[in-house]
């Protein structure tokens, strides 16, 4: 097994291409589409990287997973899924952070809160094979509800759950998030064996070292500043609710949440033929037309 990892400096995610060498078999993980927020334009360069990269080697890709929905890029899985004729699979709990964002947002009764935007919803202890390759499932929740890591031999691949061991976890302040819940499932994690790889969602490069992408399990258990292996349940959950709160939202929340709940698909366009996304103002407080705090 082979994996190649793709950066994205803009926001800091890391997409992998994991293939068997022989067989030629592949699937893809957390893939990103470009997004200028000023301009309000998205673009396809970093998916056309992983594009290139399939074609260049001659693989089939047969998945394009997604950790979770993400809330800090926008997701080129349907643009990669269409061009190489693949599935797009998540976790089944997408369900509920539709539903949650469903109302949040406004989005409509058009809006189906079933998954049905997806081609394959995963369940935890589920394996799906991807040709030569079989990928197993595990529900991590914490990040979000429908958060899962994928187990593809001795590598694991978590997305916003776990990350290097100098940088530490997710956050847990998005709707349904819970650090109560993330505490249970690194617990989870960390009763895989020491060496396995972990590779994770995003690389922050702390210190301003050189980007990182994988770890160990034995390395977050020693190490990880936030969640070690000894690490007391209480302990955590105050350490990443205080600096949760100290976190700004991300820069491409909105954008990034009503696409990716969506499998990836943008919104549907107006009488008018243009697409719009909604932002919702002043959620906390809410306020009066003129900006006054009720």
């Amino acid at each position: 097994m082979h994996i190649e990892p793709f950066f994205d400096p803009d926001t800091y995610t890391l997409t992998y291409v994991v293939l068997d060498p022989t067989s030629k078999d592949a699937i893809i993980i957390d893939p990103v589409l470009d997004f200028d927020p000023i301009g309000s334009k998205t673009s396809t360069a970093s998916a056309e990287r992983i594009l290139a990269y399939v074609q260049d080697h001659g693989l089939r890709v047969h998945l394009v997973l997604e950790t979770h929905a993400h809330a800090d890029h926008l997701t080129a899985a349907r643009w990669l899924a269409r061009r190489l004729d693949a599935r797009v699979g998540i976790g089944e709990r997408i369900r509920a952070v539709q539903a949650t964002f469903q109302g949040l947002l406004d989005l409509g009764p058009d809006f189906a809160a079933d998954g049905s935007q997806f081609d394959l919803l995963l369940a935890d202890d589920q394996v799906v094979e991807a040709g030569t390759l079989r990928v197993g499932v595990l529900a991590t929740p914490g990040h979000t509800p429908a958060c899962v890591t994928y187990q593809v031999g001795d590598a694991i691949f978590t997305g916003d759950a776990l990350f290097t061991e100098d940088y530490g976890t997710g956050r847990c302040d998005f709707p349904a998030g819970s650090a109560d819940a993330l505490y249970d499932s690194i617990q989870r994690l960390y009763k895989l064996p020491d060496a396995t790889r972990v590779f994770v969602g995003h690389d922050y490069q702390p210190g301003g070292r050189e980007v990182r992408w994988q770890t160990t399990i034995g390395a977050s258990k020693e190490r990880n500043p936030q969640l070690r292996a000894s690490t007391a349940r209480a302990d955590f959950v105050k350490l990443r609710t205080t600096r949760d709160q100290s976190l700004a939202a991300p820069r491409l929340l909105w954008p990034s949440i009503q696409v990716n709940v969506a499998g990836g698909r943008l919104p549907a366009a107006h009488a008018n033929g243009v697409r719009y996304l909604r932002v919702p103002i002043n959620l906390r407080p809410a306020t009066d037309d003129d900006g006054t705090p009720r």
